[in-house]
């Protein structure tokens, strides 16, 4: 594994993985690691929304769509790296060809961002905020506990981001961020959830056919 870390001043930041081997895999099945994969999914999002990704005070519209895309793209840099011990759901392949063809316009969200932290930031403090929103946001893809839903999450956007044109991979973002977060909540496999909505239950028994105990006695009720 060759992994290479850029730093700031409009420089892709993050983590670029090179896996040999794993560009001839096939796609992944739809829910690899479950039978039945829980619904996570929800609706498109701004980037306002509480929980989706690190607050920007003051953000523009433009600048919280570069927010939003770049932290889709730190959540798939994080499953790259979490999640190959299933290299089926290729996180690797897909993440180093969503920088290779998405390249353009992932530079163009960092360089808005660095303007948008100059803009807010003290004098000459806005490169250290930046460092610090990017790391943050790593972070807070950690998971071990939701790791399955993650990376079966992190694979389906990943295949995703591959599948639309340039200057597009911001609507990705838009549409599949919460899905994304949600996955960070550790669910079972829908396949073994036990329904009780139709289940019949006896009709209640005569308590004189109960002993104090609890057991069942015989008796004749009028």
């Amino acid at each position: 594994m060759r992994m290479r870390v850029r730093g700031a001043k409009g420089r892709i930041l993050g983590l670029t993985l090179a896996v040999a081997g794993l560009a001839n895999l096939a796609a992944p099945a739809q829910a690899y690691l479950y039978w039945t994969k829980p619904s996570i999914a929800g609706q498109p999002v701004t980037g306002t929304e509480p929980g989706i990704m690190l607050p920007m005070p003051g953000a523009q519209p433009k600048e919280l769509a570069a927010g939003l895309l770049w932290t889709m793209r730190a959540g798939l840099n994080v499953a790259a790296l979490q999640c190959q011990f299933v290299p089926a759901l290729g996180t690797v392949r897909y993440y180093n060809n969503m920088l290779k063809q998405h390249g353009a316009e992932l530079q163009a969200a960092y360089a808005t961002l660095g303007a948008y932290f100059k803009r807010v930031s003290p004098k000459g403090a806005g490169p250290t905020a930046l460092d610090s929103f990017a790391t943050k946001t790593y972070n807070s893809f950690s998971t071990l506990q939701a790791q399955l839903i993650f990376c079966e999450t992190a694979s389906s956007i990943g295949q995703r981001t591959l599948e639309v044109g340039s200057g597009h991979l911001g609507e990705v973002a838009r549409d599949r961020m919460r899905e994304f977060r949600n996955s960070l909540v550790p669910l079972g496999d829908m396949a073994f959830v036990q329904r009780y909505t139709d289940v019949q239950f006896d009709p209640v028994t005569d308590p004189r056919c109960y002993n104090k105990r609890g057991k069942e006695i015989k008796c004749k009720v009028k």
